[in-house]
Order: structure tokens, then C-alpha cells, then sequence
């Protein structure tokens, strides 16, 4: 049986009282893309570091095609790390940037040459080569540090937030640039991000980080309709969370904790009836923010907290009339309410 790419074995790194990384374990395959994904402080960017070298456990151990490596140096770890400033040299042109792996293991320089404007082609920035990073955008910056990692072949390719410095636009042609890189080399691909629509868009796993430890780490779809807990649940998408108290008075006693995804919630007048199979909330509507092919209103439950229903331009027509002030109703199907079992369930 071959070997995981990458393995945490209860692999703990402590700062004096701080924990970024509270003994967490997970394997990633060969060839796969796998995303680290959660907000700041939560250990993604710790792990990643601890993979790279740059870092080293506290406790437990890290492998590497099946070798620990806890106590490796970098240098000696077959991976590279693309960073979201791209660290390019600025004195030297983009097929020198590019060549400067292999210049620093010996490689003659034809050979240098060779290999790097093959890599260039490969990230569509062959004609470029003779520029500098000054000379160019954002997003051919980006390219030509990820040719720069790629070009010595490594097994695993870290990557940390590498399009954060990226409009919107462009954030989103790169990530489909960046899976189809990743299928064409057959390289593991780790990736951090507190983006969860490049997680979701490109990873093939998402393990989802709060506090140091993983919350959940499923496919993307797996974790957007099924999340496991509550973090989870409100940090991937819209959803609205009830713990068992508040499912006890918004459907009935005995009800575990839920989740209910903001696109399964309708929103009407509250003298509108509803369906009798439906379960509904009532409470003031006090916010209405427009998305473009959707707006997300916010209501103010009677039972508590603020919950949320997108409305797409085709449903506006139902919600007419209805204003910031206006007493409104929530109603859902039981079958979209998403059981929650892990912490903050209760």
C-alpha cells in the first residue's frame, strides 16, 4: 500500500501558552489537492509551516511519503512553497526567477534554459521571459513564482494564501488555472486559505481549521451540505444555527441542534400561511443586503437570534412590500435541517 504524501500523526505545536496546533492527525493522498481552510489563528498557516520545515513539533510527527521529517530541515524536504507576495527576485528577468533552483544545484546552464521556458510555457507566460516582476501583473507574477516552485519537481507543492494580493476577478481565473496545473502534474497540492470559495472550487478535501484543531475534513460538497458542527456550519456558506435549545422552541422538544443553509429558508409577511408539513420562525425584518443574483435578508427571530434567507431575483417578486421593520416569517422543510453533533451542538 503506498504511502500518504503527507501524515500528521497527533502533531501538537505549542507558543509558550498558546497552542496553534493542538494535536491534530490527517493524511493526505499522492496527487491529490488538499486545502487547509479557516480563519486567522486557527493553525492552517502553523501546519503548513510545520510540513515545510519552517517549523517544528512539539509533540508527534510528520511524515513525508511515509518518513518522519519532524526533525528534517527544509532543504532536505523534496516540497516547495509558493507565498502570497511571491518573493520574486526584482533584479533578475522572469526565465532567470524561474531558473534559479536549478542554477543553485548545478545544473548546467543550457540545460537551465531549457527547462525553464518549458515551465513558462506551461504557466502561458513564454513569450515574457526577458521581463522583470516589475514589468508585470499581478496574476503573471503569481504564475511565475509558481513555475519558479515547479520547476525542480517536487512531490508536494505548498502553497499559503497565494492569491490573496489578487482582485476578484482574476482570483477566480486563477484558481481554475491552478486546479488544471495541478491535474496536468499529478503533484500533491496543499493549500491555505481562509477563502472558502477557493477551497471549496478546487480542493478535492477540505479539512476545516478552528483553534488549533480540525473541526471537520470532508469533500466539498460533503462539507457544505453536511456540516459536522456549528464553526463549521456558519463558516462555510451562510447558515443559520439553532442548539438544542433553541430547536426545542422552534420545532418541538427532543430536537437535536441544527443547521439550516440560508438558500433552504423562505421568508413571507407573517400573515402569509405556510404549508403545515413546514416548520416557521417569526420575528422583524431588519436588514436587507443586495448581492447582485441574490439578496440575503435578515430577520430577528422572536426566539432569539438573527437568522438569514437568500432571495434570488426570481423569488423578489413574493417579498414585495416587505421592508426594514416589517414583521416577517421564516419557513423551512424538516428535510433541509442538518443535524449538528460536534462541539457547540448543545
Amino acid at each position: 500500500m503506498r504511502a500518504a504524501a503527507i501524515e500528521f500523526r497527533d502533531v501538537s505545536r505549542v507558543f509558550g501558552e498558546l497552542r496553534a496546533v493542538d494535536g491534530v492527525s490527517f493524511a493526505v493522498e499522492p496527487g491529490e489537492f488538499f486545502a487547509m481552510l479557516g480563519p486567522s489563528g486557527s493553525g492552517k498557516t502553523t501546519c503548513l509551516r510545520l510540513i515545510a520545515g519552517f517549523d517544528l513539533p512539539t509533540r508527534g510527527q510528520v511524515l513525508l511519503d511515509g518518513a518522519d521529517v519532524s526533525a528534517v530541515p527544509p532543504y532536505d524536504r523534496n516540497l516547495n512553497t509558493v507565498f502570497q507576495d511571491y518573493a520574486l527576485f526584482p533584479h533578475m528577468t522572469v526565465l532567470g526567477n524561474v531558473a534559479y533552483g536549478l542554477r543553485v544545484r548545478g545544473v548546467a546552464a543550457n540545460e537551465q534554459e531549457r527547462r525553464a521556458r518549458e515551465m513558462l510555457d506551461l504557466v502561458q507566460l513564454g513569450a515574457l521571459g526577458d521581463r522583470r516582476p516589475a514589468q508585470l501583473s499581478g496574476g503573471q507574477r503569481q504564475r511565475v513564482a509558481l513555475a519558479r516552485a515547479l520547476i525542480n519537481q517536487p512531490r508536494v507543492l505548498l502553497l499559503d494564501e497565494p492569491l490573496g494580493a489578487l482582485d476578484l476577478k482574476l482570483r477566480e481565473e486563477m484558481q481554475i488555472e491552478l486546479k488544471g496545473l495541478q491535474r496536468r502534474l499529478g503533484i500533491t497540492f496543499v493549500y491555505v486559505t481562509h477563502d472558502q470559495g477557493e477551497a471549496l472550487s478546487m480542493a478535492d478535501r477540505v479539512a476545516v481549521f478552528n483553534l488549533g484543531r480540525i473541526e471537520q475534513l470532508a469533500e466539498p460538497r460533503q462539507l457544505y451540505l453536511r456540516p459536522a458542527t456549528s464553526f463549521v456550519a456558519q463558516f462555510v456558506g451562510n447558515a443559520n444555527v439553532a442548539d438544542a435549545t433553541l430547536a426545542a422552541r422552534l420545532v418541538g422538544a427532543g430536537e437535536p441542534a441544527f443547521a439550516l443553509r440560508a438558500e433552504n429558508a423562505a421568508i413571507h409577511g407573517e400573515s402569509v400561511a405556510t404549508p403545515a408539513s413546514a416548520c416557521e420562525a417569526t420575528g422583524t425584518l431588519v436588514a436587507v443586503q443586495f448581492h447582485g443574483a441574490a439578496s440575503r435578508w435578515q430577520v430577528q427571530l422572536d426566539a432569539g437570534p438573527i437568522w438569514g434567507a437568500l432571495v434570488n431575483e426570481g423569488q423578489a417578486r413574493k417579498v414585495e412590500g416587505l421592508v426594514v421593520g416589517a414583521r416577517v416569517k421564516l419557513s423551512w422543510h424538516r428535510e433541509s435541517m442538518v443535524p449538528l453533533t460536534g462541539p457547540g451542538a448543545a
